[in-house]
């Protein structure tokens, strides 16, 4: 009970933001507390709990296993007392409500804006914030309670992750509409080596797939583009530059104005990724962002059935 007891008080505040940041000098200075204020609560939840919650690093704090169990446990029930808090001022209904979404930079370019702006024409009290980072960090903001809703291309299972939907999304090859290869029904890498390509950097995706490939393959791509802003590619190849890759998803506007042209790519590898529509695991959401996922996920089921 008493330890009970301690998982409610300024304790676990401190140790939350310690466990967030890896640094007891970084949360001093984001709580305004003195560092060995910080240090006694923490040594006093060690005490309390019988189990050293941090591993002392020469370059921070990590957290040990009890102190990864403590987190997961302490995020989940700030969570839950924030989403009593939010329904109780709901009763009367969706009025009023906040959604925290992350996603990969390829969902907010059009679907994840496009599905907002259709939700609060019948939600219009619902606001919404939308953290966009790269797809291994989407996971990571749902798992500490960051974002309440994450959207993302996933190449393998999360810890404490539920996938609420997945659904495949194999990498295109994208052209200009008068490019030589814009109306094949599938082309192959090597059909793409001898045009001019621009890729994104190696924390996507798109990119660790596509080198896999090429390395399986023997081909070798001297990318004439190279950037982190998937919009940046985008925009190239609309600008008739060269050939990039992507998802079908992100550019679905594109694709159906015609301003662009998505290909399959038949290469074994180019087809074993996913999306997916991620919440928490264990955690109950609140009503608005439980209504906001259902709307999400019919939205993504109702496109791909569409062929879009």
């Amino acid at each position: 009970m008493k330890a009970s007891i301690r998982l409610q008080d300024t304790a676990i505040r401190y140790f939350l933001e310690v466990a967030q940041l890896g640094s007891i000098s970084e949360a001093s200075v984001r709580l305004n507390v003195a560092t060995s204020a910080i240090s006694r609560q923490i040594s006093s939840l060690e005490d309390t709990l019988g189990a050293h919650l941090f591993e002392r690093q020469p370059r921070g704090m990590k957290l040990s296993a009890a102190g990864e169990m403590l987190a997961a446990y302490a995020r989940k029930n700030a969570l839950e007392s924030a989403r009593v808090v939010a329904e109780i001022g709901a009763l009367n209904g969706l009025e009023k409500g906040h959604v925290n979404i992350a996603c990969s930079e390829g969902f907010a370019m059009d679907f994840i804006p496009r599905t907002i702006s259709n939700f609060r024409q019948q939600h219009n009290g619902i606001h919404f914030h939308l953290k966009v980072c790269a797809p291994g960090d989407v996971a990571k903001l749902v798992s500490h309670g960051e974002s309440d809703i994450g959207i993302t291309l996933s190449l393998s299972p999360t810890k404490d992750i539920t996938v609420e939907y997945r659904q495949p999304s194999p990498i295109m090859a994208v052209f200009h509409p008068t490019h030589p290869l814009a109306h094949k029904k599938s082309v192959s890498l090597a059909q793409l080596q001898p045009y001019p390509i621009a890729l994104p950097e190696e924390n996507t995706t798109v990119r660790q797939l596509f080198d896999i490939c090429c390395s399986r393959l023997n081909l070798l791509f001297e990318p004439i583009l190279e950037s982190n802003h998937m919009a940046t590619l985008s925009r190239f190849t609309s600008f008739g530059g060269g050939i990039h890759l992507s998802g079908e998803i992100s550019m679905r506007h594109q694709i159906a104005t015609q301003e662009l042209i998505a290909v399959p790519i038949r290469d074994r590898g180019m087809d074993v990724r996913n999306t997916e529509i991620q919440t928490l695991s264990g955690r109950t959401l609140p009503a608005v962002v439980k209504v906001f996922l259902d709307y999400l996920i019919d939205k993504m089921k109702h496109e791909e059935m569409m062929g879009f």
